[in-house]
């Protein structure tokens, strides 16, 4: 009987030892060298799926911004591997905590923004005030703009870990409820949690996407 609803995302385990957070590493373990060597139906997929997504980011930068392009390639490939291991049954969701989808976000977010401040000056500081503003407006629009901007890397990491949660959410309530119901609506049970795990697996590539062009753009915004 579960005791807490939330407790399906401690890292803890029986053993009193933080071993979940090793799923962060297990896409590395299940892929083997010759994945990648030599050209096999896995090889020829990723390569594809590389091609798009590069093609993807390459849209949303500029000439001063393209060698940033395998930055948000690499993010992306890295928050969708761990979205997607979280759908597997007893492996831990990793981006499902604030401490990882923060990590992510609050350093990345600092260097875009000293790399701007130091290289690009003028550009930041034009971007307090947005253009057309009047006189007696730029003190509030300049509060805004960096209030905004402080808050960008909170924003991203709640994102991120919130959608993860409440879909994990809906389907561990869902199959707690299996204990009580007759066999007739334990097939409605399934039918709902089929289409629940098809939305969540939908809302792990997308999340990782949204995370990954936001970070970019940010890149494109200072730069």
């Amino acid at each position: 009987m579960m005791t807490n609803l939330f407790s399906v995302f401690d890292p803890s385990t029986s053993t009193n030892l933080s071993l979940n957070w090793l799923s962060m590493i297990t896409c590395f373990l299940v892929m083997p060298m010759m994945y990648w060597v030599n050209l096999t139906p896995m090889n020829v997929m990723i390569k594809t799926l590389l091609t798009a997504i590069t093609k993807e980011f390459a849209m949303l930068l500029n000439f001063k911004t393209k060698n940033f392009l395998w930055f948000g390639v690499s993010l992306l490939i890295i928050i969708m591997v761990n979205n997607s291991l979280g759908l597997i049954p007893y492996i831990f969701t990793s981006t499902s905590h604030m401490s990882i989808t923060l990590s992510y976000a609050l350093p990345l977010w600092l260097s875009f923004m000293l790399i701007g401040w130091i290289t690009n000056f003028n550009h930041m500081m034009a971007h307090l005030i947005p253009q057309s503003t009047p006189m007696f407006l730029s003190v509030f629009m300049v509060l805004i703009e960096m209030t905004s901007n402080i808050i960008r890397p909170m924003t991203l990491a709640i994102r991120l870990a919130t959608n993860m949660v409440a879909g994990h959410l809906l389907l561990t309530l869902s199959g707690n409820m299996g204990q009580v119901l007759s066999y007739t609506k334990m097939s409605g049970v399934i039918l709902v949690q089929t289409l629940l795990m098809g939305l969540e697996i939908g809302v792990a590539f997308i999340q990782a996407y949204v995370y990954a062009t936001l970070l970019t753009l940010y890149v494109k915004e200072v730069l």
